[in-house]
């Protein structure tokens, strides 16, 4: 007689990748970060001339230092950085299929935030938040590198480290991309409460990807292009 083979225990499909307590540190990290994100941004809007350098400079430097506190949790657990990170390609078939994975998905997703932020009517928001993007020169390049910066960092985090450990910790992976991307978007409340909206559903596009796929790469790439793209299409506009 055959018999059914056993059923995977919950906590073996969504192992921990830390301690609770890490995560409740880098919680509290994402909220002080995200409130001197909205102060910093208030008073940037204020000043007639204002540095955009210093102030992609700065959040460069917090994504990585978020990013080392990530790292330095998941290390204590014993946790491979694999599960963080992905794992490494092997060959250039896998680098060109985490590429045309991450083109195919940026214009989905570039299709259904257009018309969730039509919904939302948001269009207006964004022009708004114009004075934060770069001019050419030097303020282009720095924006570039916070692009780079925030694709691998908060892909990092968001998906490669606070999803599944949410899941873990709720025995649910829809709930764990759900939570993920809702801190995702509350992250970036500066950008106002419909944004938070949009953001957040952008968070859960990616969730679900990192999650299909095992891995935050084609995340990465899709997030990195778009935050780039967005930088150089408002300077050219600018010029």
């Amino acid at each position: 007689m055959e018999t059914s083979a056993p059923a995977q225990p919950t906590s073996d499909r969504y192992p921990r990748v830390a301690s609770p307590t890490h995560t409740i540190l880098v919680l509290a990290a994402l909220a002080g970060w995200a409130f001197w994100h909205k102060t910093s941004v208030d008073q940037l809007s204020t000043e007639a001339n204002p540095n955009r350098v210093r102030f992609y400079l700065v959040i460069i430097f917090f994504e990585w230092l978020l990013f080392l506190l990530v790292v330095a949790g998941v290390r204590l657990s014993g946790t491979p950085m694999r599960i963080i990170l992905g794992d490494r390609w092997h060959s250039l078939r896998q680098v060109l299929r985490n590429i045309g994975i991450a083109a195919g998905f940026w214009v989905v997703t570039w299709v259904l935030l257009w018309i969730i932020g039509w919904l939302l009517r948001i269009a207006a928001l964004g022009r708004n938040l114009q004075f934060i993007l770069p001019h050419r020169g030097i303020e282009l390049t720095v924006w570039i590198a916070l692009s780079v910066t925030a694709g691998f960092c908060e892909e990092a985090i968001f998906r490669g480290y606070l999803q599944p450990q949410l899941m873990a910790l709720t025995k649910s992976a829809p709930v764990g991309i759900f939570l993920s991307a809702a801190t995702f978007g509350a992250s970036h409340a500066y950008q106002g409460f419909r944004m938070v909206i949009l953001i957040s559903l952008y968070g859960a596009m990616f969730g679900i990807l990192a999650y299909w796929r095992g891995t935050v790469r084609p995340g990465m790439i899709a997030h990195v292009w778009n935050d780039s793209l967005n930088g150089v299409l408002a300077s050219l506009v600018r010029h």
